[in-house]
């Protein structure tokens, strides 16, 4: 069992992921869906369980379309305030509802505000997922200008990193506008957008 969470990914050449936290929703996540497809890139989405039950089409078409979908807890909670049976309720609500909508269990969590502790790395690994962090956080959720989310993408971009944005939790209409500009242009620098494999360090 890991005492601490997967930072970034090995493997050769310019590989980087996009991660997408909180959805889905009805709104943005079609849209990064779509400019998803738009390149034919593969994503991972670690989604809370109470957006996901009202929204499990998403999850059907994020299975359709190559994505992995990571548990991200059932309501955002901070998981270093609750107990034992509250963190074990909150992950394994989530893992049920994406099963149902995507086709199978979760394989990758994610803790709220990146809050980890003991417990939480227990009842994941219970529940046959590995913790995945990140390596460069866009920040997205503060709501900084769509060009500071695209700055803050390239400029950490590198073999191995994982990105966090984010498809929920607020008006996330610059994060969808600069994934549409910063996908592009990742591509065009050799970079390889792909979901996480069982070979994380």
């Amino acid at each position: 069992m890991r005492s601490e969470p997967i930072l970034r990914m090995t493997g050769r050449g310019r590989t980087m992921l996009l991660t997408f936290d909180d959805g889905p929703h009805p709104e943005y996540t079609p849209k990064i869906l779509d400019t998803l497809a738009k390149y034919e890139v593969r994503a991972t989405f670690f989604v809370c369980g109470e957006m996901a039950d009202y929204n499990r089409d998403l999850l059907t078409r994020m299975a359709d379309e190559g994505h992995v979908v990571g548990n991200h807890t059932w309501s955002h909670p901070l998981l270093t305030k609750l107990t034992r049976r509250r963190i074990r309720s909150e992950m394994e609500r989530t893992s049920e509802v994406v099963e149902q909508a995507y086709g199978e269990a979760p394989r990758w969590f994610r803790a709220p505000y990146g809050a980890w502790n003991r417990a939480a790395f227990q009842l994941g690994s219970e529940l046959g997922m590995e913790p995945l962090a990140w390596t460069v956080d866009t920040l997205d959720w503060t709501t900084p200008g769509t060009g500071t989310i695209v700055d803050r993408v390239e400029e950490g971009a590198a073999p191995g990193v994982v990105v966090l944005s984010h498809d929920a939790g607020g008006d996330r209409s610059q994060s969808v506008r600069a994934l549409r500009r910063y996908l592009p242009e990742l591509l065009d620098s050799g970079y390889h957008l792909t979901v996480p494999r069982r070979r994380l360090i």
